[in-house]
Formats: C-alpha cells, sequence, structure tokens
C-alpha cells in the first residue's frame, strides 16, 4: 500500500519546520494543582527540561464559581478571591524554590516562572501556551486510575482534544532517569502529518541523543514503511531513527507489547478521533491501558500550532 507524502515547498519547508520546532521546544508549561502526582510529573518534566535546556513555567488555574442569581446561591466575595490568589502565589513559589535547590554548577539550569491565572484550566494553559509560545505541556496523572482521570479532573478530556501543543503524560509509575528511546506509534492513517510529528518529535530527541522508533501498529495489511521511512530519514537529518512492525488483532493488545518489551522511555501517538488513540482516553480500555503503561504518554494534537 503506498502512502500519500506531504505536499511542500521543498526543502525549504522542512528547513523552516526544523526551525520553528527548535524555537517553541525551549519552553514547557507545567499546569499544577500541587498534588502529589503534579508534583511529580513537574519533577519529571524539570529534569528533561534541564537535558534539553528547556525553560519552565509552573501555571495555576484559580477556578472562581460564576455570580448567577439564582435562589440558594451567593456571589464569590473578594476577600475569598484574594485568599485563593495568596494560597496559589505561595505553593507555586515553593515549588520553585524545592526546584532552584536543586540548581548544579555543572549543568544547565533551567529559568522557572510561576503564573496564576483566574479562569478554567483549558483557557489559562491554551492562553499561556499561545501569549509564551510554549513547545511542550506536562500534566501528571493519577495513580488509582491512571490516564482515565488526569490530575486535571474532568478538564481531561477537553485538554487531549482541544490543546494545540504536544502534551505529555506523566504517570506516578514513571522513572526520573535520562530519556535514551521514544516510540512513535502510529496506524498510517495520515502519514504526511506522521512526518510532521515526528519532525517535532525530532527536536525533543536530539539534545537527548534519544532514538525513535517509528512502530506500525497494524492487524492487517501492510504499509509501504520504506517509502515513507525514506522520505523521513531525507528531511530530517536524524541518525537514530528506526522502524518496528508490531502485529497485533487489537491495537492496545500492541501497545502493551511495545511498552512491556520494547525498552522505551516514552510512549508517542498523534490524537485523531475514530483512531486506536482516540479509543484509548475512552472508557475501561483506557484504565486497561494505564495498568501497562507505567511511561510517559505524549500525545500530538491533531493540529500544532
Amino acid at each position: 500500500m503506498m502512502m500519500n507524502t506531504l505536499k511542500t515547498d521543498g526543502d525549504h519547508y522542512w528547513a523552516d519546520r526544523l526551525m520553528a520546532t527548535l524555537h517553541t521546544m525551549k519552553k514547557f508549561l507545567f499546569p499544577t494543582d500541587f498534588s502529589d502526582d503534579a508534583k511529580h510529573a513537574l519533577y519529571y518534566g524539570y529534569n528533561l527540561a534541564k537535558q534539553v535546556k528547556a525553560n519552565v513555567i509552573i501555571c495555576n488555574a484559580i477556578i472562581e464559581p460564576a455570580e448567577i442569581s439564582q435562589a440558594g446561591l451567593v456571589t464569590w466575595p473578594i476577600e475569598e478571591s484574594d485568599m485563593l490568589l495568596k494560597d496559589s502565589h505561595h505553593e507555586l513559589s515553593s515549588l520553585k524554590q524545592h526546584l532552584e535547590n536543586k540548581a548544579e554548577t555543572i549543568s544547565y539550569n533551567p529559568t522557572i516562572t510561576c503564573m496564576e491565572q483566574a479562569g478554567t484550566v483549558l483557557d489559562v494553559v491554551n492562553g499561556i501556551t499561545h501569549d509564551k509560545n510554549i513547545g511542550l505541556v506536562i500534566i501528571g496523572t493519577h495513580g488509582s486510575n491512571g490516564l482515565s482521570t488526569l490530575l486535571l479532573g474532568n478538564h481531561s478530556r477537553s485538554m487531549i482534544d482541544e490543546i494545540n501543543k504536544p502534551l505529555l503524560l506523566v504517570p506516578p509509575a514513571a522513572t526520573i532517569t535520562p530519556v535514551k528511546k521514544i516510540a512513535f506509534a502510529t496506524d498510517f492513517q495520515d502519514p504526511a502529518y506522521d512526518l510532521n510529528c515526528i519532525i517535532n518529535l525530532i527536536t525533543l530527541a536530539r539534545p537527548l541523543n534519544a532514538e525513535i522508533l517509528v512502530t506500525n501498529i497494524f492487524d492487517d495489511g501492510l504499509h509501504n514503511h520504506e517509502v515513507f521511512m525514506k522520505e523521513l530519514t531525507a528531511r530530517a537529518n536524524y541518525p537514530l531513527l528506526y522502524y518496528r512492525l508490531v502485529k497485533a488483532y487489537k491495537p492496545e493488545a500492541g501497545l502493551d507489547w511495545l511498552c512491556e518489551h520494547g525498552q522505551i522511555d516514552i510512549l508517542a501517538m498523534v490524537h485523531r478521533d475514530h483512531t486506536f488513540i482516540d479509543s484509548l482516553f475512552r472508557g475501561s480500555l483506557t484504565q486497561k491501558m494505564a495498568n501497562h503503561i507505567p511511561i510517559p504518554l505524549l500525545v500530538f494534537p491533531t493540529i500544532i500550532n
């Protein structure tokens, strides 16, 4: 089966794309609710930021009840708003101080910025990613329910659906160690966009000197991966690109096998409707997968801005 390739203006497009992603991957955003799982994700991401020489923004969304003129409901006192803001500022400052105490003289130490804003988590995160040119958003997952309930609660699905930046989900079981291998799992439904995402992924992998294992999860038929890998190799100019075919009746079974036996540190996938990544975040399948994924999951949005 032949695949569609990118229709671009040629090498200039890819050069511009690489320069753009190299710039944006220099800032990581950490939405936090100050839980233990959120702190673990921050420590994991901070260690990653040190390795790729990225700076860090830690943010907290202060959600205030809306003023609704209904019986039994009252307006939100300004004193309560001030208290929430003060508590948020104190917690963020403590996190910043804890990270700065880990600073080393022989390695890169990220610049840490703290931000607290009123609004929904999604609005705050999207606003910051746009204003600050964020390259990667990093959040934690709850240990009890895994990926089915992110630490950001009811906002998890909307974040996955609507954030237009790569999103790294860090489970409590993720060990804080150097990243040596990243698997990019694909069903080749949109190979042109897969190429785009891998180009973005390379800007994260290059300073880590990490392998990228392009993995095709399939149950029937074969894709012409040689065409894909040839174009990717030519465009990316990254020597640590490899390919692996994983045959599985169900996509989640193939992902289980990859996470258990692939010796990978991060699993990356594109979030598209009506594909296995979409089903991964729904219902009991999500909880089942979370039990087998003790490593961070990097989700690429449908469109990266």
